[in-house]
């Protein structure tokens, strides 16, 4: 194991990386060899065991969510925001002195995890420790890596976008995702009850496994007659919607009177304007959140993920790992996900 800098020499360290050369489709990534740069102050250098994959990573690559410093000149560059594994080296000083908000000192050995840095496709890589979590032990680096990104979108969602109070009835829409297998399983354990559509029978399975009472297979069946059925005529007071143009318009009729419509993901698509005018008649709130907006201050994050490994601990939430793919992979792992082949949380494995 690397320890301190003295421990090797930086100038020859190097990795394996999946780099975006464009922006476009699966085909821009490329599994090559880079450069690891010398951990400076309040950096560590970690070993991925296992990065995460989100739909976040194809709107990136896409060029959906443009990267900052984009255009090209930044390019080629390593893709990913979330991943695990363990501290081989600190920057000078940093094992001795907390960096410079007070955050928890890390050691050569520690396991650790983070989910909005990004450059997460590689073996290797520096990372600002006040972006790094450590790890409890109920926690291995493929659930971490799986977890972090989705589950502090979760924690977000239900317990600062939208303050859930048990009782409620709530939507979530792609309840058998990544986001949605965990988010429902949180809206449970906070007392909701929670409706959740999906795409085919066997996500339907797989979302009642996760938390949702009622399952709506939405390209069968009218979501909007379901939900009021299911909540005699009255609607819900808030719709989780990742999934984006296929739902979006059937969502806005779900919600009751000061219903919150929080929009959070596109799988299906992106929104096409729409008059905001359609929100007034029930007073409706529309949000658009980020998950980076939400953990940009340190406690914020330590306050997210404690939340997240404290239910994970308790087995409130159980992540689930529905694909595993190798990290040189990553391009077929998008395709999948893209043409929405896959449930529950997919990792990949340097």
């Amino acid at each position: 194991m690397i320890g301190h800098l003295s421990d090797y020499m930086p100038q020859e360290l190097r990795t394996m990386a999946v780099r975006m050369h464009g922006l476009g489709g699966p085909e821009v990534l490329r599994w090559e060899e880079v450069d690891v740069p010398e951990p400076e102050r309040g950096e560590v250098l970690v070993r991925h065991e296992a990065v995460g994959l989100n739909y976040a990573d194809t709107y990136h690559r896409s060029g959906l969510y443009p990267l900052p410093s984009l255009p090209a000149v930044t390019l080629p560059t390593i893709m990913g925001v979330e991943a695990a594994g363990v501290v081989e080296a600190v920057g000078p000083s940093a094992a001795r002195q907390p960096t410079p908000d007070g955050t928890a000192i890390f050691q050569p050995g520690d396991r650790v995890a983070y989910g909005d840095v990004r450059g997460a496709y590689c073996v290797r890589r520096v990372v600002p420790a006040n972006r790094l979590v450590h790890l409890p032990d109920c926690v291995d680096f493929e659930h971490a890596a799986a977890a972090m990104l989705k589950g502090m979108t979760s924690w977000y969602l239900c317990r600062r976008t939208y303050r859930l109070r048990a009782g409620e009835t709530v939507l979530v829409n792609g309840a058998a995702g990544g986001v949605g297998t965990i988010l429902s399983q949180w809206c449970k354990a906070l007392g909701g009850t929670v409706i959740g559509t999906v795409g085919s029978a066997e996500k339907g399975c797989i979302a009642r496994e996760h938390g949702c009472e009622h399952v709506i297979l939405y390209e069968e069946e009218d979501f909007v007659e379901r939900v009021h059925e299911i909540t005699g005529g009255k609607g819900v007071p808030v719709v989780f919607d990742g999934v984006g143009a296929a739902t979006f318009d059937g969502s806005l009729k779900c919600l009751s009177r000061f219903g919150m419509m929080i929009a959070y993901g596109n799988a299906s698509g992106v929104v096409a304007p729409f008059n905001i005018l359609r929100l007034t008649a029930k007073c409706l709130t529309l949000v658009r959140p980020s998950v980076m907006a939400h953990v940009q201050c340190r406690a914020d994050l330590e306050e997210a993920t404690a939340e997240l490994f404290g239910h994970i601990e308790a087995d409130r939430i159980r992540i689930t790992i529905g694909q595993r793919f190798p990290l040189a992979e990553a391009a077929e792992a998008h395709r999948a996900l893209e043409s929405r082949r896959t449930h529950g949380c997919t990792v990949l494995l340097p």
